[in-house]
């Protein structure tokens, strides 16, 4: 909803939940009056400006002629440098002459329906009609130059994309230094703030702060959005939780570099900013030219952190991700890379898709190592033709013999990447991103293509095309394993160096429309070392990303968690791996690592081959009960209800769109002693329906009990014997029955009471055995009631 006022003054921008308020100073500035919770349109809005009679102390007045605008202590929409602000700009432009003030004021405006749709970038499309937008066009008569902002306003979703346009409309060249998303200044500071940080094997781990006077900054200059600092940032009040309170959240659909920063000044403004890392950053534009930023996205919600979570998830999946896969349910997969790493035949993968079949998975991945020589991570990167002695019969034979067994077949590719040790790079050694007179320095012993440069985009479009065709693909994993260092493009002249970080990602965002329109029924999984480029700039192309190289279950609850935060579990690659963990060593029952993996979505990747009989059992068990309720993990509204940072017991839930049916994962990190008894109070179910709540079945391996099965068992076993072995082999201990009829606002406000722990002594068919690592599913489905259905 947009409104503007007779005088052309104020402008109100409104989703189903928030307001957005402009208005135009008498010095031509755009200043925010307010954003939050809605209110309603007015004639005027008077009231929430905070006009000044006085300068402050050792303060610079905007001009002679109106010496007490302080740009300084102002709420601006299109901040530059200069005129008096001392916050950090939004945009930094050089001209000819060396100068850097710039100055933006109000020229016109417009407005219309539908997207803004933008020119080789990611951008929010609407879904059906449920998108309007509004520009900004600013002007600086001095540097010649117009700013475009752009607002579209996404009332169901509570979102309002944003993003800036420069255009040099002089005679001469400048220079854009930094060009923002988007500017926002509150005139308060009582703020905390949320980032999500981390690193390889630790992904998106939440950290929460209070704000204080200073700039507080993440940032990525790795020339991916990065492992270390997610493009994302929430903003709320001191008291906000996840069920609870006012925040704002804003990412950004951009996949290279990027700055996020918070600033409080000292009379308590609070400015948050998200764009393009002006590190190592300009473009210069010739007269006439123009330069677009990423979108970004902000949203409100008074309901807390989940709230703010459910806006961008809804508009995740329904107006950033493909469209031909937003409702698609994907396939369960199995993943040979920590079955067999590089070291496979045919023979030996053929035996995995055996087993996987009779297991149920659908969908057989071929991992990194069939392909050139590649026999380590050495050498053969861009050498994209058949490993002969691995796969005799090449790609096209595999694919074969795997599609003839029922399995949908999906390859792993690494497009941006080179190893010197190959024919490419003998080939074309001026493809690569690689600083002159210098020696080259490696990640994973690979360098990194020039996608700035062209004729690279082509070549990899000619390439992979073929490729994907002559394989018979339905599904790709798309990676990228190493950071952007000694950034230099052989085709690009000295003044445009700084560049080719940015030209790079939008040569990537070029070289992926192609694909994407090419091949519309191919899934495609984004991957860069697992979660160091999961953004909304590659969710646009990709409609899922591999979460995190760390598989272990645990660390999973702690990733997955965080992720949330953004991304919702239809965009989560997560998979059931072998016990001990490859990353972290740490042993965790099979139950477990599936009802941690089973909330976003499932694979396998461990040698099906080798499995216990036990293992075997509960692998074909879980993968029918995620199918059953496939729709529901995919899809389903996703709830925080116990945070892993905070809680020896974290817990999270999916409900469905109409509210029919949900699903609760519990998990306990370490057991304690005599715990003590528990409630799990649910979100998001319908108040007056009656669910019946029935806990997975699930099952343990005696061996976990070590000699106490003797207390229970009719033959005596010696721990690990031949005869204990071969009992837990093929005898599958069941856990308690928990199946219940429960109304909604039961299992809300005073919560569902499951059977008590294992408290050290005794035991019945209904003690709840949870122990380190442990962990519950439980599925609640509408039972209507004679009164629901009169």
């Amino acid at each position: 909803m947009i409104r503007i006022s007779s005088d052309n003054r104020e402008f109100y921008l409104a989703t189903a939940g928030s307001s957005y308020i402009i208005r135009i100073l008498d010095s031509g500035h755009p200043v925010n009056l307010y954003y939050g919770r809605r209110i309603k349109h007015r004639n005027c809005f008077d009231s929430l400006y905070q006009a000044y009679s006085l300068d402050t102390g050792s303060s610079t007045g905007y001009s002679v002629e109106t010496d007490t605008l302080n740009l300084d202590n102002s709420c601006l929409e299109a901040p530059g440098y200069g005129k008096g602000d001392y916050r950090e700009p939004s945009i930094e432009v050089q001209i000819k002459d060396g100068s850097r003030t710039c100055d933006f004021i109000y020229k016109s405006h417009r407005s219309y329906k539908g997207e803004n749709k933008l020119e080789g970038l990611p951008y929010v499309f609407q879904h059906g009609d449920d998108a309007e937008s509004f520009e900004l066009v600013l002007e600086d008569a001095v540097i010649g130059a117009e700013l475009v902002l752009s607002y579209t306003v996404f009332y169901e979703r509570d979102v309002i994309a944003r993003s800036a346009k420069l255009i040099n409309n002089s005679s001469s060249p400048l220079k854009l230094e930094k060009l923002m998303s988007f500017n926002l200044d509150f005139p308060e500071a009582e703020f905390e703030l949320i980032s999500l940080d981390g690193k390889w094997i630790r992904e998106r781990r939440i950290n929460r702060r209070s704000l204080s006077e200073g700039i507080f900054k993440i940032d990525s200059k790795k020339g991916v959005s990065s492992a270390n600092h997610n493009p994302f940032l929430c903003l709320m009040r001191p008291a906000t939780d996840e069920h609870k309170g006012d925040c704002y959240g804003f990412s950004l659909l951009y996949s290279g570099n990027h700055l996020a920063l918070a600033e409080v000044n000292p009379h308590y403004f609070t400015r948050i900013q998200m764009g393009v890392n002006p590190f190592d950053f300009s473009w210069l534009l010739e007269s006439g030219q123009s330069f677009q930023s990423p979108q970004a996205v902000l949203t409100f919600s008074s309901d807390g952190l989940n709230g703010m979570s459910s806006n961008m998830h809804s508009l995740v999946k329904n107006n950033i991700v493909n469209p031909a896969w937003q409702n698609r349910e994907r396939p369960v997969l199995i993943n040979n890379w920590e079955a067999t790493y590089f070291n496979f035949d045919e023979k030996k993968l053929l035996k995995l898709a055996d087993e996987a079949v009779k297991l149920g998975i659908e969908l057989f991945v071929l991992d990194d190592g069939w392909f050139g020589r590649r026999n380590d991570d050495h050498s053969s990167l861009g050498d994209w033709f058949d490993n002969r002695k691995k796969l005799p019969g090449g790609l096209e034979r595999l694919s074969d013999k795997i599609h003839s067994r029922g399995l949908q077949f999906g390859l792993w590719v690494e497009p941006e990447m080179i190893n010197a040790d190959s024919e490419l790079y003998h080939a074309h050694p001026e493809w690569v991103i690689k600083t002159p007179g210098r020696p080259a320095s490696e990640g994973r012993h690979q360098l990194m293509l020039d996608l700035a440069n062209p004729e690279v985009v082509d070549f990899l479009f000619t390439t992979f095309s073929a490729l994907f065709r002559r394989a018979n693909l339905q599904y790709v994993k798309w990676d990228h394993n190493r950071n952007m260092s000694d950034v230099y493009s052989n085709v690009l002249p000295a003044e445009r160096q700084k560049e080719t970080a940015h030209r790079n990602v939008l040569g990537l965002y070029k070289l992926l429309e192609k694909l994407k329109n090419d091949f519309p029924d191919i899934l495609f999984e984004s991957c860069a070392s697992g979660g160091n480029r999961y953004d909304l700039g590659m969710l646009y192309y990709m409609p899922q990303a591999w979460t995190s190289d760390d598989t272990d279950a645990l660390e999973r609850i702690d990733i997955q968690y965080g992720t949330s935060m953004l991304y919702p579990p239809s965009t989560m690659g997560a998979h059931v791996s072998a016990s001990p963990s490859h990353q972290v060593l740490r042993n965790t029952p099979i139950e477990t690592r599936f009802n941690v993996a089973a909330f976003g979505l499932l694979g396998y990747e461990l040698d099906l081959t080798r499995l216990s009989n036990f293992d075997r059992k509960a692998i074909k068990k879980q993968v029918s009960y995620y199918k059953e309720h496939r729709a529901l993990f995919q899809f389903g509204r996703f709830y925080r209800l116990s945070s892993p940072f905070e809680s020896n017991n974290p817990m999270w839930m999916l409900v469905g769109e109409d509210g029919s049916e949900a699903m609760l994962g519990c998990y306990q990190k370490l057991q304690k002693p005599s715990p003590g008894f528990e409630q799990f109070r649910m979100k998001g179910l319908n108040p007056d329906m009656l669910y019946q709540l029935e806990e997975r079945r699930q099952y343990f391996n005696i061996k976990d009990f070590g000699e106490l099965v003797n207390h229970v068992s009719p033959i005596k076993m010696k721990a690990d014997s031949l005869v204990h072995n071969l009992v837990s082999d093929n005898y599958m201990f069941a856990a308690e029955i928990e199946k219940r009829e429960i109304f909604g606002d039961e299992l809300m406000y005073a919560g569902f009471r499951p059977a008590h722990q294992f408290m050290g002594t005794a035991f019945s068919d209904q003690t709840r055995l949870m122990g380190d690592y442990g962990s519950r599913i439980y599925y609640l489905k509408n039972k209507p009631t004679e009164k629901m259905e009169k």
